[in-house]
């Protein structure tokens, strides 16, 4: 029996390496894609000093539709048959309000976080609905059930998240494939140092009081919703750290 195949964006850091490495040990190959060749290949090499899986590298940004169309259509044949589709690639830039933030960081979080994951779900499913199966994990938010100060347009990008997931499981319903939105909260990644260009304190502060979640724990949930029996489509999950209640109610007393 073949080994599956997961096609991973953004796999180079947070939540898209840990699916990286949790798929690599349950035996299933890795088609990893990034901005960056050198950080491509070390994760790349680090996974196969631990798993004998095999792994492909795309090297391009989510953002860029001529490339990725590129590189998806010159997959070898193999390669072609994807089993799952994380997802995965999104970004936060700044905590500024609507009327005072960045036009050009606004833009590259529309254009990752909304359409590099339009254009890479365009691009894959054809070629699941070709072989008859397959598997679409979108990383959604917490931020998409709720706006809050300072992240209107991140709240606005994932809520985009949340309504493309449901439209694509729409649009597949007479097909085998399942379609699933995973909602995380509170995780300690690098994903507040990039929100805050940096600044480390402050990325630090974001999670001091509680116990968040940490990315292995969202690999595990996304993992989960992918092996369960083919009848069985798991539409949603919001995962949060127990000391969370909503996008903004925390308590922090530990």
């Amino acid at each position: 029996m073949r080994n599956k195949i997961v096609l991973i964006t953004g796999a180079t850091s947070g939540i898209g390496e840990a699916c990286a490495f949790k798929y690599a040990s349950e035996g299933v190959n890795l088609i990893l894609n990034g901005r960056n060749q050198e950080k491509l290949e070390t994760l790349k090499n680090s996974i196969l000093e631990k798993y004998p899986v095999e792994i492909l590298t795309l090297l391009f940004d989510v953002r860029d539709k001529e490339t990725a169309k590129k590189e998806i259509d010159n997959l070898p044949e193999k390669w072609q048959a994807i089993d799952i589709l994380i997802n995965n690639a999104g970004l936060v830039l700044g905590v500024d309000k609507e009327f005072e933030g960045n036009l050009d960081e606004w833009d590259i979080v529309i254009d990752t976080n909304i359409k590099g994951l339009l254009t890479t779900t365009r691009l894959i499913v054809p070629l699941m609905l070709k072989h008859n199966r397959g598997h679409i994990v979108n990383i959604g938010s917490i931020a998409g059930e709720a706006a809050y100060l300072g992240g209107s347009v991140y709240c606005a990008t994932k809520a985009a998240v949340r309504m493309l997931t449901d439209g694509l499981r729409i649009d597949l319903v007479d097909t085998p494939l399942r379609v699933t939105n995973i909602k995380p909260g509170l995780v300690e990644t690098n994903f507040s140092i990039t929100r805050f260009h940096g600044d480390k304190s402050k990325a630090n502060a974001v999670y001091q009081g509680l116990k968040p979640l940490i990315a292995e724990d969202i690999a595990e949930t996304v993992y989960y919703t992918t092996s369960v029996p083919k009848h069985i489509q798991i539409a949603e999950v919001l995962i949060m750290p127990t000391n969370q209640a909503t996008g903004t109610v925390v308590y922090r007393g530990q």
